[in-house]
């Protein structure tokens, strides 16, 4: 099964479509709008200025397309969610052009702005919707007829394990699914799913099972109650592609939104690798690099004072650099001026508090001040980092954290931040006792993540550096 093929096959039909739309536009343009208004037939003249829109209209829908989120997920599409997203997407970009483009245009009648924008949405959605209801249907079509399969691992080993292996395998509604073999929690391989599948090893080689056969989809048939065992199965799979699904409980129906896989047959709930929306995710982002690198021009002519007062305030280096654990898991490097007096630790790891003797006269104001993280702009630029976002620790004490707390590790799900909730809430923490105080308002930020969230957590993060009310 090849994703990129296919994905090539959507992108070569939405280009192509956006160029067909916008040729029938510009010949609308002509017929309609232009030879009306002048009272005589305009010729047909294919420009320099057509042969440059040719050119760019298409990469300007690809862009809104990508965007978007579309070419995510080539194989399990829905016709209808299908609609919605091709409908709400071209109009977006109607918009766009609308502003950028048609609203210059010579017209003899406001009527002509309608006609040209409500032509050129008509036959670009109507164009690009037909065209990937082809496709789309096509893949469906093969999918239930097993010409596309995807490499499935069942997680489970009870009689709703074996319920579930049959519903999806001989079901009316057939995804797809292609169970190469199962684990268990317990590592117990004595299972009536043995008789069917292969079992695959212990739950602690999930990651390399399913990088060694493949695996495309994880099926979970144990309680989406069981929290625990859900979070340990997540952080094992962070940083991969594959699709899971768990049963839905009745709690899960009832408290929240949840995104269902399947109709006629078997329905279950999608965890999604996904916090934001592919859109807001795009901008952030941006705006992350944006922000970072104006903010260091802008604060390019202070780094020299800070460094002096630096190297007055105590002998060493004028920055301090630590590894801390990242998404998914992965170390980085972070870095900040040096607010502590030179080896301030010695063997095992110290967390500072507000009247910690290691830390100097000048490093007391930065931390204030928050000027000591200046330097992660840089950790951000790098990509190892975010603006906003859960604050970044050391494995020492996430392996402290995850023995109360193990649901700590969905933080690693997001990238760390300059800033985060818990750190507007109760600043630097100095014991595990306000870690956890703090992993609190990380976890409401993870489970709410959103643009504006980020933006309400910075303009809190800014009155602190304004007031110097940092701790």
């Amino acid at each position: 099964m090849n994703k990129k093929r296919k994905r090539l096959i959507y992108i070569i039909s939405d280009a192509l479509t956006a160029t067909t739309a916008w040729v029938l536009f510009y010949i609308f343009r002509k017929i309609y709008i232009e030879s009306g208004g002048y009272g005589y037939k305009v010729p047909l003249i294919f420009n320099e200025s057509l042969n440059i829109a040719i050119f760019a209209i298409p990469l300007f829908w690809l862009s809104i397309y990508f965007i978007s989120g579309y070419y995510r997920n080539v194989y399990r599409k829905s016709r209808l969610k299908e609609l919605w997203l091709t409908f709400s997407s071209s109009l977006t970009g109607l918009v766009i052009l609308f502003f950028a483009l048609i609203i210059d245009d010579v017209v003899f009648s406001y009527k002509h702005y309608y006609a040209s924008a409500s032509f050129l949405f008509i036959s670009h959605f109507t164009l690009t919707y037909i065209f990937r209801l082809c496709i789309t249907t096509n893949n469906i079509k093969k999918i239930r007829t097993g010409k596309i399969s995807f490499n499935t691992l069942m997680i489970g080993s009870n009689g709703k394990a074996f319920k579930l292996y049959k519903d999806l395998m001989f079901g009316k509604d057939y995804q797809g699914n292609k169970f190469v073999g199962f684990i268990n929690m317990n590592n117990n391989p004595e299972d009536i799913l043995s008789e069917y599948i292969p079992h695959l090893g212990n739950f602690d080689n999930l990651r390399s099972i399913v990088e060694d056969k493949k695996i495309e989809e994880v099926i979970l048939a144990i309680e989406s109650s069981k929290h625990e065992d859900i979070e340990q199965i997540l952080f094992k799979l962070q940083g991969t592609d594959v699709l899971i699904k768990v049963l839905p409980s009745l709690i899960d129906l009832l408290t929240g939104q949840i995104r269902i896989s399947g109709f006629i047959g078997q329905p279950l709930m999608i965890i999604s690798h996904r916090i934001m929306p592919p859109i807001q995710a795009v901008l952030k982002k941006i705006i992350d690099i944006l922000l970072s690198a104006i903010a260091i021009i802008l604060l390019s002519p202070f780094l020299p004072i800070i460094s002096i007062l630096i190297k007055q305030s105590s002998k060493g280096s004028i920055f301090f650099k630590q590894e801390r654990i990242g998404k998914n898991g992965k170390p980085f490097m972070i870095y900040k001026f040096r607010s502590m007096i030179i080896e301030a630790e010695s063997g095992t790891p110290q967390l500072s508090s507000e009247d910690d003797s290691r830390i100097t006269s000048f490093g007391k104001f930065m931390r204030k001040t928050r000027i000591d993280e200046i330097p992660q702009f840089f950790n951000v630029l790098k990509g190892d980092m975010s603006l906003v976002g859960p604050r970044p620790e050391r494995q020492y004490y996430i392996d402290k954290i995850v023995q109360t707390a193990p649901y700590y590790l969905r933080l690693l799900r997001v990238k760390p931040g300059i800033t985060s909730w818990g750190q507007v809430k109760y600043g630097y923490a100095e014991n595990i006792e306000q870690m956890l105080e703090r992993l609190d308002y990380d976890i409401l930020y993870i489970e709410n993540m959103s643009l504006y969230y980020d933006f309400k957590i910075a303009i809190y993060t800014i009155k602190t550096i304004l007031k110097g009310s940092g701790k």
